[in-house]
């Protein structure tokens, strides 16, 4: 039989743990909370908005163990069995319901020192709803955990049938109405696959009210004549636990607590290592990568838009390299042939083709120059070439306007070019026109060592910020190289003083 000193140090001892865990609880809650708040709540909504939370299967469980009670009696090992459901809220914090049916017995000792006789037997039902916290969530290193290591703290109420005897005389019976309670646990569950995991867990349960302290019988009175209790009943229930989770696998995961956070992030990474390395290959020589060319095979001087697909910018069905008229557009029932001519013109006005080049050789000089009239009809079609901040690059989307240029070289063998370069003016005057001479002077190297155009043909010049097309210092519009037909005095001008190297 234990001593008044034993059964109240065992009582204390009870109200320790309890106490201990409670501050455990506490300790690794305020541990997860970030030092900076704001920038983690920041952090938080920036993930959301690219990762939304995946719907998951919810968690029904099957626990039955030990159940024992610490009150004025010593306590004898009975069993308990119960049931719960558990739903994730995100990666860490869950809910749970908790039904639970408990018996509870004990008896004290007679010994030489104390003679007492009590013993009781009570019959245990409640309900719980708890808060979960995951306490190993923020390991990260696995897409999925193999263990989930838990606290949870709740409430609910409980009602309990107490059978009592007491000295040998007094026997009775004791039923409690609903009586609210307050529970802790903790635990430790290992996954076995998708669908099930198994684990072992420790709750404790102490009840208030006016029968808080009557599950052993032994009643907590004021001077009358039952017996006096010494503290506050409390039910323990250790227990091994089966838990299911329940839902479809195609549309939904695994409960979020055994789920990397940060897996969708990972799946990322690992595809981004994957992914396999663009190559710049230029099959077609067309200035499009094979990557981005939706026709591999362009023919040999043949204008492509952006992603590689020859021109026809008349849209009379013949590509502007094979047509003699490549920006005339006929008219409705007029046809062409297959260098792009219409056949039956109708009367719409206009000079025709062959009026055209009349009066182009008419213009020609006995010299072999062409005057103004001819400059300005070919100058029509000379393209401008952007540039990028601070480069002096030609573009591969500018491959094409570039390729026409030869090609118009080619069809007049007397015509020069004057390549002019510009640049913005976002920078220092003197390093401007060393960007200016640099742009024209790689357009120029293009057209000779890709184009095989004569470097003779080209009069190189250079204006830096000068001449600006629009107000915006830093457009790209400013950031150019033009071209217009030379005239007899047009000379190439010398690089700029301090020039760097590469120029």
């Amino acid at each position: 039989m234990f001593t008044h000193n034993t059964k109240t140090m065992t009582k204390r001892f009870l109200l320790l743990s309890l106490f201990c865990l409670f501050a455990g609880l506490t300790s690794l809650s305020a541990q997860g909370t970030p030092p900076e708040e704001k920038p983690a709540k920041e952090k938080t909504k920036q993930a959301a908005s690219s990762a939304p939370t995946p719907k998951n299967m919810f968690e029904v469980g099957i626990n039955g163990g030990l159940s024992m009670l610490g009150g004025d009696v010593k306590p004898l090992p009975s069993y308990g069995i119960g049931i719960h459901v558990r739903k994730a809220l995100d990666y860490i914090f869950s809910l749970r319901g908790d039904f639970l049916l408990a018996k509870l017995k004990g008896a004290d000792e007679t010994t030489a020192q104390q003679v007492l006789d009590r013993e009781f037997e009570t019959d245990w039902k409640s309900g719980t709803i708890f808060g979960v916290l995951s306490l190993n969530s923020l390991h990260w290193n696995k897409p999925v955990r193999s263990t989930n290591l838990y606290v949870m703290v709740g409430g609910g109420g409980n009602s309990y049938n107490v059978e009592f005897q007491s000295e040998s005389v007094r026997k009775g019976t004791f039923k409690s109405g609903l009586t609210p309670h307050l529970a802790l646990g903790a635990g430790l569950t290992v996954r076995a696959n998708n669908r099930i995991n198994i684990g072992i867990e420790q709750q404790a349960f102490t009840t208030f009210g006016s029968s808080a302290d009557q599950l052993d019988g032994i009643l907590f009175d004021k001077g009358q004549t039952q017996e006096k209790s010494i503290f506050r009943d409390i039910l323990s229930f250790t227990n091994l636990t089966i838990n299911f989770n329940l839902g479809n696998p195609a549309t939904q995961s695994e409960p979020l607590y055994w789920i990397n956070p940060l897996e969708t992030v990972m799946n990322d990474i690992e595809a981004l290592k994957n992914r396999p390395e663009v190559s710049l290959e230029d099959a077609d020589q067309d200035g499009v990568i094979d990557a981005l060319d939706q026709e591999l095979s362009t023919p040999a001087g043949a204008m492509v838009d952006t992603k590689g697909r020859t021109l026809d910018s008349d849209r009379d069905g013949v590509p502007d390299y094979l047509d003699r008229e490549p920006f005339y557009t006929p008219a409705e029932n007029e046809r062409v042939n297959s260098e792009g001519v219409v056949v039956n013109p109708t009367s719409r006005g206009g000079v025709t083709e062959e009026r055209v080049k009349e009066l182009i050789d008419e213009a020609l000089q006995s010299n072999g120059t062409l005057n103004d009239i001819r400059s300005t009809a070919a100058e029509w079609f000379l393209p401008m070439i952007h540039f990028g901040t601070d480069s002096y690059s030609v573009k591969y989307s500018d491959y094409g306007n570039l390729a026409s240029i030869a090609r118009t070289l080619r069809s007049s063998p007397n015509m020069r070019l004057v390549v002019t370069g510009y640049a913005d003016a976002t920078g220092a005057e003197a390093y401007n026109n060393q960007l200016s001479y640099g742009r024209a002077k790689a357009v120029i190297d293009h057209l000779v060592s890709v184009q095989n155009i004569g470097r003779g043909r080209f009069v190189l010049q250079w204006k830096g910020s000068n001449e600006s097309l629009v107000p915006t210092n830093a457009s790209y519009m400013n950031r150019r190289v033009e071209f217009r037909v030379a005239g007899a005095g047009d000379v190439e001008m010398d690089p700029p003083t301090g020039k760097t190297d590469g120029y």
